[in-house]
C-alpha cells in the first residue's frame, strides 16, 4: 500500500500547554487505524492538526502535499475528510441538504442521486426526514447524517473524532455497522472512539497516546489480546 499521511515530530500548543508531543506515525492507502487513550492524551489535538484545524510544529504530509501550506477545504478536495466530536452538521440545513453539502464537490449527479436514496433505504429514519431541520433529529441521527454527509465526498481518508460518544447502543451498533464498510470503499480511517476495544475490532493498527505522546503501537488484535492495554486502556480486569 502507497503512503497516503505521514506525521513527523507533531507538537501542539495551547499557551503554554503542550497537548502533543514529538508524535510521529504513518498511513497507508485503505489502512484502517485508531488512536486510543484516556481523555486528555492528545488524540483530538492530534486530528484536528492533521486536518488543518489547528496549528502545529512539525510535518504533517497528506498525499504527498504539505499540510501547512493548504486551507482545510484544499485537503477536502484532495480527499481529507473529517467528523468532529460533536458531528458539525448544519441544523439549520434540511437532512437532505446537508447530504448535498457532502457531494458539493461532485460532478456525477446522478450516481450522487443514487447513492442519497440508498442512503434513505439503509436508514429509513432519515430518508422519512429529509425535509426537515437536520437540528431535529436525535444525536444518533445527527451522526449517522454526519457519517453519511462525509461518504458522500467520497474520502480518501476518512478521520471519526469519537463518532459513539453519547449514543444509545443501538445507534452505536449502526455507526460501526458503516465504519465496518469502509474497507470494502478503499477508505483509509483514523478512528478517535472512547470505546477502544470497539475501536481496536474495526481497525488494523493502533496507536497509544499517554500525556501528548505515543507509547505504543501494534496491531489491533495483538492489543485486544494485550492483558496489559486491556487493563490501562480497555479498563478491563484481569481474570
Amino acid at each position: 500500500m502507497s503512503e497516503l499521511l505521514k506525521v513527523e515530530r507533531l507538537d501542539v500548543h495551547y499557551g503554554g500547554i503542550q497537548a502533543v508531543r514529538d508524535v510521529s506515525f504513518t498511513l497507508h492507502e485503505g489502512e484502517q487505524a485508531t488512536l486510543i487513550g484516556a481523555n486528555g492524551a492528545g488524540k483530538s489535538s492530534t486530528v484536528r492538526a492533521i486536518t488543518g484545524l489547528e496549528s502545529f510544529t512539525g510535518s504533517i504530509t497528506f498525499s504527498g502535499k504539505n499540510v501547512r501550506k493548504h486551507k482545510p477545504e484544499a485537503l477536502l478536495r484532495d480527499g481529507l475528510v473529517m467528523v468532529p466530536e460533536g458531528r458539525g452538521i448544519f441544523a439549520r440545513m434540511t437532512v437532505l441538504e446537508n447530504l448535498q453539502m457532502g457531494a458539493w464537490l461532485r460532478r456525477d449527479t446522478v450516481t450522487v442521486k443514487h447513492e442519497m436514496n440508498a442512503i434513505f433505504e439503509r436508514f429509513p429514519r432519515l430518508g422519512e426526514r429529509q425535509h426537515q431541520l437536520a437540528g431535529l433529529l436525535s444525536g444518533g441521527e445527527q451522526q449517522l447524517l454526519a457519517l453519511n454527509r462525509a461518504l458522500l465526498s467520497r474520502p480518501r481518508l476518512l478521520v471519526l473524532d469519537e463518532p459513539s460518544m453519547g449514543l444509545a447502543p443501538k445507534m452505536v451498533e449502526n455507526i460501526f455497522a458503516v465504519i465496518s464498510r469502509l474497507r470494502e470503499r478503499g477508505v483509509a480511517l483514523l478512528l478517535i472512539e472512547q470505546n477502544a476495544r470497539l475501536a481496536l475490532e474495526v481497525t488494523d493498527n493502533a496507536w497509544v497516546m499517554d500525556s501528548g505522546n505515543i507509547v505504543h503501537h501494534g496491531a489491533s488484535k495483538a492489543m485486544l489480546d494485550d492483558d496489559q492495554i486491556a487493563q490501562i486502556y480497555l479498563g478491563e480486569m484481569p481474570v
